[in-house]
């Protein structure tokens, strides 16, 4: 029996299904609206059944449409992982691969090998992009996420990169000025450093119970180090990002020993949807870097 549902009413189907509504699909499709709702209605037609029950307030599967939406995807996903096997005979991995990650990660750890997977790579056409807080991969038309610390979305597939160890650190002035004695309650008469915008970063997992107060705030893992740098005060901060500082003496890890780990920051994961295809352009691209990070 031939298939009659086309690959693009295929995609438009599970994108308005994975995006939330017409209009987002059709974003992330660079398509009119129009045209995305009429290609979800030519493959309804062509499947003779109601995939989606459309109201003013909300879109939601039906039935048929749950059952039928894992084959639409598997299909499309076996056809890309074929067009691919054909590209790979004569090829190396081609197209563009988009790749997002906490603006630390960016400076310290992706930035100093780009050259060298352009130099492997030279069909892939990266897009970086840095964002601190956790993004919609869909939204943002995303392939890859580095993302630190344990994952809660279960939606994610997830490949480990490594652990990188939690440093408390300040600058040698601020602690000529500010003697670290004692044990972690102590850091109740410091100036710390701590993020504006995810609070559960500000939690430091400490062995005793200290109640922190933070003097000052950054959106940003990268602005918080310059702010230690600079001699503004304390931080918990990320091995990947402060181990150089520390090994040249820019900064100086205290109390070492009253960090919790393993703990739950520790953890640099690569993520990217459980049912798309794991295209050779994120296997080679994760398999590039994984040996060279240095976490």
């Amino acid at each position: 029996m031939p298939v009659n549902a086309k690959t693009e009413d295929l995609e438009a189907f599970i994108t308005v299904v994975d995006s939330g509504s017409f209009s987002n699909a059709a974003n992330l499709l660079e398509q009119q609206v129009a045209k995305v709702s009429r290609a979800v209605t030519r493959l309804e037609k062509v499947v003779n059944a109601t995939l989606l029950n459309r109201t003013t307030r909300r879109l939601e599967l039906t039935e048929e449409g749950a059952l039928f939406l894992q084959y639409a995807r598997d299909g499309l996903n076996m056809l890309e992982k074929g067009e691919e096997a054909l590209r790979l005979v004569k090829h190396l991995p081609a197209g563009k691969l988009r790749v997002d990650a906490a603006s630390p990660f960016v400076f310290h750890q992706l930035a100093p090998l780009i050259g060298q997977f352009s130099e492997a790579f030279p069909d892939i056409r990266l897009e970086v992009t840095s964002h601190d807080n956790i993004i919609d991969l869909l939204e943002h038309k995303t392939d890859i996420a580095i993302r630190i610390g344990d994952l809660s979305d279960s939606n994610l597939h997830a490949r480990q990169l490594g652990k990188s160890k939690l440093h408390i650190v300040a600058s040698p002035e601020y602690l000529k000025a500010n003697p670290v004695i004692g044990d972690a309650s102590n850091l109740v008469h410091h100036k710390l450093i701590g993020f504006s915008d995810s609070p559960k970063l500000n939690r430091w997992p400490l062995k005793q119970d200290v109640v922190l107060r933070f003097h000052l705030h950054a959106s940003s893992g990268e602005t918080i180090r310059h702010f230690c740098l600079a001699g503004q005060g304390i931080a918990l901060l990320s091995n990947f990002m402060v181990h150089k500082d520390i090994a040249a003496g820019s900064l100086v890890s205290v109390f070492e020993d009253e960090i919790i780990s393993p703990n739950r920051r520790e953890s640099v994961q690569a993520v990217y949807y459980k049912n798309s295809a794991v295209s050779s352009r994120i296997s080679a691209f994760l398999d590039f870097i994984q040996p060279r990070l240095t976490l």
